[in-house]
């Protein structure tokens, strides 16, 4: 990944307002100035705020944190690119300079919690950022999904999924990368619907293809795409639905899908979405 493709990410993630704009969604800064508190900062991410498809995502999460009486502001145009993408890609002076300017924005504000639906972004806020200055309590989306289910907090009573087969694929960031597995699928269940497990789950799932920056470049040659190759094993399952819970799996999956042409069979949902549309908000 070149630094023009890097710089180009972060030049359209200080757009991320919009697509919160008609959920009165609070700004941090406008929070502080009013001298209140929230108890959660909603880090949204670039997949999040601009992919049409992810956006369904970060706005099926705001819902059901309003719903659940959860205080919560997102930082509008002053989130930045994590750097996670630059990382990845081998750029550590680029990473560390989008690190450092984001933990001044954070510290400044004096963020303590911060939740977020892409592992990506959960992963370098957890455990990239301390060892750069940056100390928060951060928790994936599917955690306090969880957590909200438990304590009644968020209630769904027959919801729309109920029966139907999903199928739940792991996300690596959050999986293999920080050993949460039990969390997402908990809140599945609260559907009462069949979880179905692909062979390839948990602690040996396979990648959906996006991981490591490598959904900004081109595919290199093989004989088949790595998201066609997960996809294929999910629809052998011949689920309802696909649940994710991570944006880029999300697209990675959906893509798989339409090639299989599949999308009028089988959804591509994160948990979020799922939990939204269950609870009717």
């Amino acid at each position: 990944m070149s630094i023009t493709q890097v710089l180009l990410i972060i030049a359209i993630q200080r757009n991320i307002y919009h697509c919160m704009s008609n959920l009165k969604i609070k700004q941090l800064s406008e929070v502080i100035a009013n001298g209140e508190q929230v108890e959660y900062l909603f880090w949204v991410g670039c997949a999040g705020s601009f992919d049409e498809r992810a956006q369904k995502i970060t706005k099926a999460l705001a819902k059901i944190l309003n719903a659940a009486g959860v205080s919560f502001a997102v930082l509008g145009t002053e989130e930045t690119c994590t750097g996670d993408p630059a990382k990845r890609a081998g750029n550590e002076f680029l990473f560390q300079m989008q690190a450092m300017q984001n933990i001044t924005t954070l510290n400044n504000y004096g963020v303590k919690k911060i939740v977020t639906a892409c592992p990506h972004c959960f992963n370098t806020l957890k455990n990239e950022y301390p060892a750069l200055g940056g100390h928060y309590e951060v928790i994936h989306h599917s955690q306090l999904l969880q957590q909200l289910l438990d304590s009644g907090k968020i209630k769904i009573q027959g919801g729309s999924f109920k029966g139907k087969k999903i199928v739940y694929h792991d996300p690596c960031y959050l999986g293999r990368a920080n050993n949460i597995y039990e969390a997402p699928r908990q809140v599945i269940e609260k559907l009462d619907a069949e979880l179905s497990e692909m062979k390839r789950s948990r602690a040996k799932g396979l990648c959906c293809g996006a991981g490591g920056a490598q959904i900004f470049k081109e595919a290199e040659k093989g004989i088949k795409e790595v998201n066609n190759e997960r996809t294929e094993e999910a629809l052998s399952h011949q689920p309802d639905v696909i649940a994710v819970a991570c944006p880029f799996c999300n697209l990675m999956l959906n893509d798989g899908v339409k090639h299989f042409q599949k999308e009028n069979t089988v959804s591509v949902k994160d948990i979020a979405q799922l939990i939204a549309e269950a609870a009717d908000l």
